[in-house]
């Protein structure tokens, strides 16, 4: 059946839409499938290129809506030549379609993502590293470079108020957050950034995006940032990037077809900054006499491999500490020294975290050293503990200063070290300590899985990032080739007496520690043993 004439209808925008009463209907027609038939009912408008078609279950359903289609066309109702559809039912599609999100600007995108990633519950470093990447990337996304008088202000008041969503925002009892005023001296720098900023859409022209690129790979000075920073703000950059993909801003992640070549990327430990056992004693006893109450807090790092904000955690009743042999600690928390304003509480004390890598009320068994043991219980029957139990606190019951204690490091490495030693990277930050705890471990033999497990790492991180770094395992190497080269030079020549293989048989025992009972402190440098080799037991110690 059809009908001929044409019209014209105005959607709700009040756009005129092209309309026609030439429609033709045929009858139902059923499309044999392999195990069961479907229905189709086939219109056609005229002015569209093809007819319409709808198919359905079943006979009924498909006889149904053709009767819907001819009530339309007797009763001289208009089709809509865009959709083929009659002009009511038109009319409401258009009006239920969702409208299209406004374009929003880079910042209001990256402003989104920082408030979604501080959401999460992200530990405050972790905060503070987005901020930071999206700080460094945002200036390159204004359509003109900003005024001198502002230039200095840009990045300060990105990572300081922009990205860092617990400042900017207040959160209410509701879960909803509200903006608060920000400081009168930022308040023009954001103002003229509101007004600058690119929309999110224009990333991607390739030539936007290389320039955001370039300017996460270098410093505020204009100098090359190093490698790993720039890798870490490529990757929030990244994830800012595929944000906007999901909330329609982008309609693709620009950065996955933009020809960009990371800097390499260091992920080995320098071995020119671990230490050995006896150089590490050495510093510990040159702690001892700057600052007693840091001498077993620096223990922590190279006997048991503990990151800085473990020690800081570290509290009495985790600790087994037997008056000799090998003691165990159950860590439980984490606690790194960072700017309070990135935590959920910027007007309270530093808040401890879960153990890195690992979820909330998780905690890391790690067996205690006999050494360190000592060094443990001298300690606190000297200084005693916190009230709430932590180990290693102030005169006034406050975590340590990072400040400090570098301060106490670097006065110990220039009284241990020779000169030479001392303008080198050996153990230059306290942190060398753990590298040192871990390479020690690995080169002594103890498995990787339970090497990663003690240090809180994943065996694939540990594999890649620890090598054999001990100074004095190269000379230990060499001194095995010779022996076993030594062996072949003197094997009997054919037709001689057959003489005991010198590498084979039994083995020297193993040295244990010296004294018996309780374990004293060791914190004093020594003279190495006449054997390399076997002093490397005693460096796993």
């Amino acid at each position: 059946m059809s009908s001929d004439s044409a019209a014209a209808h105005a959607s709700p925008s009040g756009e005129e839409r092209k309309t026609t009463f030439d429609v033709r209907v045929w009858a139902v027609h059923e499309l044999k499938g392999k195990n069961r038939s479907t229905w189709q009912v086939r219109w056609k408008v005229a002015g569209r290129p093809k007819p319409n078609t709808h198919t359905f279950p079943s006979r009924k359903a498909a006889e149904s809506r053709r009767a819907e289609l001819l009530t339309a066309v007797k009763k001289g109702e208009a089709f809509d030549v865009e959709t083929g559809l009659p002009v009511h039912e038109a009319l409401a599609l258009r009006a239920a379609a969702v409208p299209p999100p406004a374009t929003r600007t880079w910042l209001e995108v990256a402003r989104s993502f920082a408030d979604a990633k501080w959401d999460e519950g992200q530990a405050p470093g972790s905060r503070r590293s987005v901020a930071q990447a999206l700080g460094a990337v945002t200036p390159a996304l204004f359509d003109q470079q900003p005024p001198a008088r502002l230039a200095e202000l840009v990045r300060e008041a990105l990572v300081g108020w922009v990205f860092n969503t617990g400042a900017r925002t207040t959160l209410g009892p509701d879960g909803r957050r509200t903006e608060n005023p920000p400081p009168p001296t930022w308040a023009e720098v954001l103002d003229w950034m509101e007004r600058h900023s690119r929309p999110a859409g224009d990333l991607a022209n390739p030539d936007i995006s290389h320039a955001a690129l370039a300017a996460l790979s270098r410093r505020i000075d204009g100098r090359p940032a190093a490698a790993n920073t720039v890798i870490r703000r490529r990757q929030v950059f990244s994830m800012a990037c595929q944000y906007a993909v999901a909330r329609g801003d982008l309609t693709t992640d620009p950065l996955a077809t933009t020809s960009w070549k990371p800097p390499k990327n260091v992920t080995v430990v320098d071995r020119r900054a671990v230490v050995n056992h006896r150089q590490a004693t050495a510093l510990l006893a040159a702690v001892d006499e700057i600052a007693p109450d840091l001498t077993a807090f620096f223990a922590g790092f190279y006997y048991q491999a503990f990151r800085p904000g473990e020690n800081q955690e570290l509290r009495a009743n985790q600790l087994t500490l037997p008056d000799s042999g090998w003691g165990e600690a159950l860590l439980a928390g984490n606690n790194p020294e960072i700017s309070p304003r990135w935590s959920d509480d910027p007007d309270g004390g530093r808040q401890a975290r879960p153990l890195k890598h690992r979820a909330d009320g998780e905690t890391r068994p790690v067996p205690l050293n006999p050494r360190y043991v000592a060094l443990v219980r001298r300690h606190i029957d000297r200084f005693g503990v916190a009230p709430d139990g932590r180990v290693f606190r102030t005169a006034q019951g406050g975590p340590i200063k990072a400040a400090r204690y570098r301060a106490v490091w670097a006065k110990a490495r220039q009284k241990a070290f020779t000169p030479a030693e001392f303008a080198s990277p050996l153990a230059r930050r306290p942190y060398d300590l753990r590298h040192a705890a871990v390479s020690t471990w690995l080169n002594s033999g103890v498995p990787p899985t339970l090497v990663a497990e003690w240090a809180g790492h994943s065996v694939r991180v540990l594999l890649t990032v620890y090598a054999k770094c001990i100074v004095g395992q190269d000379e230990i190497a060499k001194r095995r080739i010779d022996t076993a080269l030594a062996a072949d030079d003197e094997a009997p020549s054919p037709g001689d007496p057959a003489e005991p293989d010198p590498t084979h048989g039994s083995s020297t025992p193993h040295p244990q520690p010296p004294g018996d009972g309780r374990t004293e402190p060791d914190i004093a440098g020594h003279e190495p043993a006449a054997d390399p080799e076997l002093d490397l037991g005693d460096s796993w110690f």
